[in-house]
């Protein structure tokens, strides 16, 4: 028997967990096997994985924008 919690899982350790976890919500969302109660959790799990890949894409790029402006890299803090 399995207990469903309410709370927010934790945030992916890295970009790639992101992308892994994303690839299989989104099996699990094109499978339609998942019950109706379940759909909606899996679609806002997906929304804040999706936020955060953009997020460490939009740090990645703002380093290298630096990089190429010729300034010194300032330290990436991969959250």
């Amino acid at each position: 028997m399995s207990r469903k919690s309410h709370a927010s899982p934790a945030p992916p350790a890295s970009y790639g967990d992101a992308v892994q976890q994303l690839e299989q919500l989104v099996a699990g969302l094109e499978s339609g096997q998942l019950p109706l109660e379940e759909l909606l959790g899996q679609y806002q799990r997906g929304a804040e994985l999706l936020r955060y890949c953009r997020d460490r894409l939009q740090a990645v790029e703002d380093q290298v924008k630096v990089l190429d402006d010729g300034g010194a890299a300032r330290p990436w803090a991969a959250e």
